[in-house]
């Protein structure tokens, strides 16, 4: 099979506190193909931005990898520090931040901080780093790149702003562009907009895409494939429209209920009783399971096993495809 061009595995990122040690991410493993869109989501706090984090080496300290192993293209990055991460960072790997305010200097114009970007990681002169970045620019569907090429952030829109941030991740032609949460402060017209774009890059240029987001409508617009966690660990990974019609885990299907679209007709929102458990006061066992309406008495004593289902993969010892949680239910 072709190398994918994102492989984690096995991944634990550990924060030390004086209350004991937080795993945010507790042995996540998936890939990535190229031209693949992986959609990453969970609630808030269920480790979906540290897991993208500790791909491109922007945890913060004292947070770090415990274990594990992050590969770009089969090569071993996990390990790497100092300018060898800045190096792949913005030529290897490109970024999208939630804000695009925080990810331009308010100081520089947009060309500025294109063509800079451009010639730290490319071996061109500085009229073919603007020229490149022009065509960046057009790309994204800015309207007259060239006239706007010497603008300010702050003279764009919102919706703009991003395109720009987006533009800058993919100016030096990266194989892998994680974006967190890039559609969550734009209006609904707007987003759908910018998911179009990213689609429509991730097809022609082939580039991988990991999609960090709590919105269950972007995962089924924009990825191929959907990774679901929860409290730090990998719920359930697959096709997307089988994720979505055949849940196999308990908080999965949860999730898929609660939206509007599968509550029609009822008076109240369907819900999923409690709320997720600090890291700190993780129970014994499978994390969801004082809130899962199938646990047993394994679930509370042993997280479980990642088991193949019909529809991809699931952590929970019994998928709700399977014979077995018929079983444990009746």
């Amino acid at each position: 099979m072709e190398t994918p061009i994102l492989s984690v595995r096995n991944l634990v990122v550990e924060i030390p506190t004086r209350h004991g040690i937080l795993r945010p991410v507790d042995n996540v493993s998936y890939d990535i193909h190229a031209g693949e869109i992986l959609g990453v989501v969970g609630e808030s706090g269920a480790g979906k931005s540290m897991t993208g984090n500790a791909v491109i080496g922007l945890l913060n300290r004292p947070a770090h990898i415990k274990s594990g192993e992050i590969l770009l293209s089969g090569q071993p990055i996990h390990s790497l520090s100092g300018d060898a991460l800045r190096r792949l960072r913005g030529k290897r790997m490109g970024m999208i931040f939630q804000d695009p305010l925080t990810s331009l200097n308010p100081l520089l114009t947009v060309g500025e901080q294109l063509t800079e970007t451009i010639m730290e990681h490319l071996d061109v002169s500085y009229a073919q780093a603007l020229d490149r970045a022009v065509a960046a620019l057009d790309e994204v569907g800015i309207p007259a790149a060239r006239a706007r090429i010497n603008s300010y952030p702050h003279e764009f829109s919102g919706g703009m702003r991003q395109r720009v941030v987006i533009a800058l991740a993919l100016c030096a032609e990266p194989e892998l562009v994680i974006a967190d949460e890039p559609t969550t402060a734009l209006d609904v017209s707007v987003q759908a907009q910018i998911i179009a774009l990213l689609k429509r890059l991730c097809r022609e240029r082939g580039v991988a895409v990991m999609l960090v987001t709590h919105d269950m409508g972007v995962i089924a617009e924009a990825a191929d494939r959907v990774a679901v966690m929860y409290a730090g660990r990998l719920a359930e990974l697959g096709p997307v429209r089988d994720v979505i019609l055949n849940a196999d885990h308990p908080y999965t299907a949860g999730l898929m209920a609660s939206t509007p679209l599968a509550s029609q007709g009822q008076k109240r929102l369907r819900q999923i009783p409690g709320s997720m458990p600090r890291l700190g006061q993780l129970p014994m066992g499978c994390a969801f399971s004082p809130r899962c309406e199938f646990a047993q008495d394994k679930c509370k004593q042993d997280p479980g096993p990642t088991r193949e289902t019909c529809n991809g993969r699931a952590a929970c010892w019994f998928p709700l495809s399977s014979t077995a949680k018929q079983e444990a239910t009746q």
